[in-house]
């Protein structure tokens, strides 16, 4: 098995910073959660989650980072390389914003600062899983290069699969 690097946990670009998990953005992730439509999640069930994202960071030496924008200091979502679908030699990138943040390039913004951060790894391909309904999603992927690779049918509907080739 390749040894890859660990990815860097404290990315920035022009208008976002992202970094790791804190207790305190369990909150803000359970608002997040909640504009799915599934109802609120439990704080205490949040706080799990953050801590199960931290421990498989240091297992796998990727991270799902919450995004802040800088001038405002707010959390607006989450992006970054996932095990998902896939493995932790080719993961998946994954990013989810509140849907206030939507529209404003964040997340192709946010992205990109990933995928230099995968690059930065050694890894040589990406994955991402989205639901087949879920334009925006799929547009900021073609913006960075990723290509259609097959679709799958789950129980919540059709899912694209996608990938990309790192240099």
């Amino acid at each position: 098995m390749t040894t890859y690097r660990t990815m860097p946990f404290h990315l920035e670009t022009a208008r976002l910073a992202l970094r790791p998990w804190a207790e305190s953005d369990a909150a803000d992730f359970c608002a997040l959660l909640a504009e799915r439509g599934k109802g609120t999640p439990a704080v205490e069930h949040i706080r799990t989650s953050i801590a199960e994202l931290l421990a498989a960071t240091a297992t796998t030496g990727i991270a799902l980072l919450p995004i802040q924008r800088r001038d405002e200091g707010d959390f607006i979502g989450y992006c970054g390389l996932i095990i998902g679908r896939s493995t932790v030699e080719e993961p998946e990138i994954a990013y989810e914003l509140f849907q206030h943040a939507h529209g404003r390039g964040y997340a192709t913004e946010a992205a990109g600062a990933v995928l230099d951060a995968a690059v930065a790894t050694g890894r040589k391909r990406l994955w991402s899983t989205v639901g087949a309904w879920n334009t925006p999603s799929l547009r900021v992927l073609e913006k960075l290069e990723f290509e259609r690779h097959h679709a799958s049918m789950e129980d919540n509907g059709e899912v694209v699969w996608l990938t990309r080739s790192l240099p």
